[in-house]
């Protein structure tokens, strides 16, 4: 699979109107992000329609970014997670209208949260991702769970081996991996352990300091380890440009196109 094809770039819901036709133009394939309320406006599924034949009339794949902000599929708060899975339904409506290839989401755990105790979290989460498998299998994508605040693969690794499904997977952030872990667990070690749960991957670049979402090779992030990683462990991953400024999309894609030798 050409990187062509697999190569994705972050685009607000909320710029989709200002923003789609620039990448129609370039043949560049969305990674369409929601917030939760963006779901508010009936309005939206008229959006998606129109632009979800734009895309495929464009031979162009979508992928999608549910929202996360206040959710947690794992939350002890039963409420916390009817709100969750609200917006995380809605979010898979989006994607059955885009027939994206995948839906990002965020499983919520943080160690400082739960006390370090991941079988709080680890029993809400298989029971609140099953239906959601189901609804995965139904509109035909897939969902790619995403390392947020975890600081080692263990608890990503417990869930995807307890769901125990090919249409959930591993969407590898690598910004978030930089500074939430990587003094305490290698890409080498990340990659041995969740690799072969890898669907997606984000890719932007930061200094350590915070979730800076540079293009790759302005930050301190190892990018000739990830892509020989990546094409060794999970060479038909999808990919994701979290590039969120806009000017500098020119010199993210000149990165990538450069690691990946294309």
């Amino acid at each position: 699979m050409s990187l062509h094809s697999r190569l994705h770039v972050s685009l607000p819901y909320r710029m989709l109107d200002e923003r789609g036709a620039f990448l129609l133009s370039r043949g560049l394939q969305p990674e369409i992000a929601f917030k939760g309320m963006d779901f508010d406006d009936a309005a939206i599924w008229g959006v998606l329609r129109h632009w979800a034949g734009q895309f495929r009339s464009a031979g162009l794949r979508v992928t999608v970014h549910a929202p996360f902000m206040d959710l947690n599929p794992g939350a002890l708060e039963p409420l916390v997670r009817d709100a969750t899975r609200r917006r995380l339904d809605q979010a898979l409506e989006a994607a059955a209208l885009l027939e994206a290839r995948c839906v990002v989401m965020h499983p919520g755990y943080d160690r400082w949260r739960y006390g370090g105790n991941e079988d709080l979290w680890l029993e809400p989460s298989l029971e609140f991702w099953r239906p959601l498998e189901q609804r995965a299998r139904e509109i035909g994508t897939v969902l790619a769970l995403e390392n947020v605040f975890e600081d080692g693969p263990g608890s990503l690794q417990r869930l995807l081996e307890g769901l125990d499904s090919p249409l959930v997977g591993h969407c590898f952030d690598v910004g978030h991996w930089h500074l939430f872990c990587r003094d305490k667990v290698s890409l080498e070690e990340w990659f041995g352990r969740l690799g072969r749960h890898m669907v997606h991957v984000h890719l932007h670049d930061n200094r350590g300091e915070g979730d800076d979402h540079l293009p790759p090779g302005q930050g301190l992030i190892p990018f000739t380890k990830l892509r020989d990683l990546v094409q060794d462990q999970a060479p038909r991953a999808s990919l994701a440009l979290e590039v969120h400024d806009p000017a500098g999309l020119a010199a993210a894609l000149g990165a990538v196109s450069s690691l990946f030798g294309v």
